[in-house]
């Protein structure tokens, strides 16, 4: 009986000391590096649909600034316990406006018209550009405008404004799509 205590003690320490050490690894990776996201509802359709499974990259903006077509998940600027996904269209120091769909950034004098066609479908484009046109925003040093993909059914930079940089979470890295569908997140070239 003396053998089967010390036996069982022995296999005790060993389980604890594995659990220990796999806390140790899983614990920072996932509360400071990589985050599991589920995307809500239909904002950012085509891209990404209800129920996608994403992997958030949260070390990369540590070293680098967000670039205009990131996708981000953020923390809601009007209620921080919610989780929000969308693409950054506005960096800070540019001023936008939308007119006829069409999104012109100003930065330094020099105004572009942006390029949606590398990851928004015609369809979309045309859809959304019989919507109601943006007055100019002006992007402070630590501000973002962000857009769902699907700007018919999204509430963004639109409806409730600038974002800040302090409530973004990170960058989509990976995507897990149902059946079976697994890949990594690129941005757009700008």
């Amino acid at each position: 009986m003396d053998n089967q205590v010390k036996s069982f003690f022995a296999f005790s320490f060993d389980v604890i000391k594995i659990v220990v050490i796999a806390l140790a690894i899983v614990l920072p990776i996932r509360y400071f590096l990589f985050q599991p996201f589920v995307v809500k509802g239909a904002s950012m359709e085509p891209n990404y649909h209800n129920g996608d499974y994403l992997i958030v990259d949260e070390i990369s903006y540590r070293f680098d600034e967000p670039q205009r077509g990131d996708v981000i998940v953020f923390k809601y600027p009007n209620n921080i316990a919610e989780r929000y996904i969308k693409r950054i269209i506005g960096l800070p120091g540019e001023t936008l406006s939308i007119k006829d769909g069409q999104i012109s950034i100003e930065k330094g004098g020099q105004t572009s018209i942006l390029n949606e066609s590398t990851y928004l479908s015609e369809d979309i484009i045309q859809t959304w550009r019989t919507r109601q046109d943006q007055p100019s925003v002006t992007l402070g040093a630590d501000e973002y405008f962000v857009l769902g993909d699907n700007r018919n059914a999204s509430s963004d930079s639109r409806v409730w404004g600038k974002l800040e940089e302090k409530f973004i979470i990170g960058r989509a890295s990976f995507q897990f799509s149902l059946p079976g569908m697994f890949s990594s997140v690129t941005s757009p070239n700008y």
